[in-house]
């Protein structure tokens, strides 16, 4: 009956983070319509640029310019419903192939950077922690503000110089070598630089919280009691501490998570990587709007599932929160 009950509540605590995640997205693409729409030098303005007036009415009715902005954005929200985002302005091609192909890139940079985030944070987060005061934890806390403090562009730029330019180790920019038949091993070289980079200036984040996290729990009574009794001390670190700090070290990677499957515009852009944060500074400099929105509702869609699935881990880490 008791485990019903929980799982009851889970489920229910989901259905009902999952139903605020839709209306926030729905906010968000309305939001994000209108305030384009209504700007100054919106998509109308847009298609005017150097077209005759032929063309332009034309265009106008082709993208649906010609209706009132909220009959519009009903039209382009069915359309989403559909899976059709609508027509690139400046490339005439589907919004959502463009997406696609980027969307697979960024995956790519993200996904590496985020394991390697999570491995390199929380394993030297924990060192830090279990070597309190002692030169391993003074040794990790500097790198970490050391990261901290260096802007990720200037450190992409430096990266480069130093191991494209000078040494010749790895690709300076690009996702493959142009003109080479597709390999395992020159995809990885490209992937190195750009996720070394992002990597070292987001894992500072996870080894200050994995660190924190760990002496608060470490200090609490239960501990204290644990290594009174004599219990082993990676039993103690692996069954009473460890689980017991989870629950900010998720937060910050669920935060980190989102911004890289949101795409990373500054690295994508020093490391020429074609994912969706280079799609939506292209977009945003061509003034091509509907790409712009196909990119914001990607992101947004992003954000609430990682959003939607870290409550889930939370309540998984401690069920009292779905009881909140």
């Amino acid at each position: 009956m008791v485990c019903e009950a929980l799982g009851g509540s889970v489920a229910a605590f989901a259905l009902r983070r999952l139903l605020e995640g839709l209306l926030v997205l729905l906010l968000v693409s309305a939001i994000t319509f209108f305030l384009i729409n209504l700007a100054p030098g919106g998509p109308s303005a847009a298609v005017s640029l150097e077209k005759t007036a032929a063309q332009r009415e034309a265009l106008y009715h082709q993208f649906g310019l010609d209706k009132p902005v909220p009959v519009r954005y009903l039209d382009w929200l069915g359309g989403v419903l559909r899976g059709d985002l609508g027509t690139s302005l400046n490339q005439g091609l589907p919004v959502s192939s463009l997406l696609e192909q980027r969307m697979w890139n960024t995956l790519q940079l993200a996904l590496t950077t985020l394991v390697l985030t999570t491995l390199l944070g929380m394993g030297l987060g924990i060192a830090a922690a279990l070597y309190k005061n002692r030169w391993p934890d003074h040794l990790i806390s500097g790198v970490a503000t050391l990261g901290m403090s260096i802007p990720g562009f200037w450190l992409g730029i430096l990266a480069i110089i130093v191991f494209a330019v000078q040494l010749k180790l790895f690709p300076s920019s690009g996702i493959f070598s142009v003109g080479a038949e597709f390999s395992l091993l020159d995809r990885l070289r490209h992937l190195v630089l750009p996720a070394g980079v992002l990597a070292f200036t987001l894992m500072p984040n996870v080894v200050r919280v994995t660190r924190s996290a760990l002496l608060e729990v470490m200090s609490s009574d239960y501990v204290r009691t644990a290594r009174a009794k004599g219990v082993a001390e990676r039993v103690v670190l692996l069954k009473h501490t460890l689980k017991n700090a989870l629950v900010p070290v998720i937060a910050i990677l669920g935060l980190i998570t989102t911004v890289l499957f949101s795409g990373s515009v500054v690295i994508e852009s020093v490391f020429g990587w074609a994912g969706l944060g280079r799609l939506a500074i292209e977009a945003a400099n061509g003034r091509d709007y509907p790409v712009i929105l196909g990119v914001t509702l990607v992101a947004g869609a992003v954000v609430v599932m990682v959003n939607f699935l870290v409550d889930l881990l939370y309540a998984a880490v401690d069920p009292r929160i779905s009881h909140e």
